[in-house]
């Protein structure tokens, strides 16, 4: 079966009078260079007619498909079911407001194509939002750059470019899909660019983001740097933890016990308190209880980790002199690498 070249996902929240005149934009954009393609809405619970909208537009051009939610999952949701549905070579996913330009899509998909980019993430230079969506963006994107080590101004841009094998390879949950540069980053795909393009104002309807999604962001960028570095290796991280805590409540526990003798053998002082009415006692005694179970944690999380091993898929960019990989075995071939 030949592969569309170019695979564009939007996810739709209540859009239902953008989607038209969208879908009329890419159309002559893969018209007038000559792209095969396919377009995927994914309707992610909207309440308005962007469904009815949907099947009047595919029913119009085969080329242009969708798929519908029960409810409101989110834009990750929308993107892993999207990721996982598409068949392009290069597929690239924008907003359905208006504010991503169709006219953006044949550069992106030559850095991909021509470039040998694996990831090409849109970077709205001159933004169009107020200033209570500009600063704190700003500052999560440079915290974002701080973390991953990934040299990109706008991770959370909806235009994005991918190779098809960045997409079939990697999970998007929860709120992830402003982090997945870094996601496709600890995936192993490191040859990620960035490309200038237009913010376009909105004409129709209105932002359905908020402040709280900030909040979230930061901690949804914990979780992925803590995965990344981690996953494979949990008793690193909880083992460190728990020999400086126990280590550091050793030190309290000696301390208190040489003050002790001390007074007993060498300088005869009484102590001015007991050991135990001392805040040093109860010090040493939450450092030790932490570290212990640290430690524990550590071995459970190692535990868990053996089992997921057995099962999990190692990715293999090219083969030479091989016709196919072993049946059964572990290694899988990206496709379209």
């Amino acid at each position: 079966m030949h592969h569309p070249q170019i695979s564009i996902v939007i996810p739709v929240l209540d859009e239902e009078e953008s989607l038209q005149e969208l879908s009329d934009w890419i159309s002559r954009v893969m018209k007038a260079h000559g792209y095969s393609y396919e377009v995927l809405f994914v309707d992610d619970g909207s309440t308005d007619n962007s469904w009815r909208k949907i099947q009047e537009i595919s029913a119009s051009n085969p080329s242009f498909k969708g798929v519908r939610f029960n409810r409101n999952y989110g834009k990750s949701a929308a993107l892993h079911t999207a990721f996982q549905t598409v068949q392009g070579d290069v597929v690239i996913t924008m907003d359905a407001d208006l504010q991503d330009s169709p006219d953006e899509i044949p550069a992106l998909y030559d850095m991909i194509r021509k470039e040998g980019f694996q990831l090409v993430s849109g970077w709205k230079k001159k933004r169009n939002d107020p200033i209570s969506k500009t600063i704190p963006s700003r500052f999560f994107n440079y915290v974002t750059r701080l973390m991953s080590g990934i040299k990109l101004h706008d991770f959370n841009c909806g235009l994005k470019a991918y190779n098809k094998a960045v997409v079939k390879n990697i999970s998007v949950y929860g709120e992830m899909h402003r982090y997945i540069p870094v996601i496709a980053k600890w995936a192993g795909f490191k040859k990620i660019g960035e490309k200038v393009v237009e913010h376009r104002e909105r004409k129709y309807g209105h932002t359905k983001f908020g402040l709280e999604r900030f909040v979230r962001g930061f901690l949804d960028l914990i979780t992925i740097m803590f995965v990344g570095r981690f996953a494979l290796r949990p008793m690193h991280f909880f083992g460190t933890l728990g020999s400086l805590s126990f280590l550091a409540g050793f030190i309290f526990t000696g301390k208190l016990i040489w003050d002790k003798i001390d007074s007993i053998y060498f300088s005869h002082v009484p102590l001015k308190r007991e050991i135990t009415q001392q805040p040093g006692f109860y010090l040493a005694l939450v450092a030790l209880v932490i570290g212990v179970q640290l430690f524990v944690t550590g071995f459970l999380a190692e535990l868990i980790t053996r089992q997921s091993l057995s099962k999990r898929d190692y990715l293999v960019i090219d083969k030479a002199g091989i016709d196919e990989l072993p049946a059964g075995s572990k290694m899988k071939l990206v496709a379209n690498q």
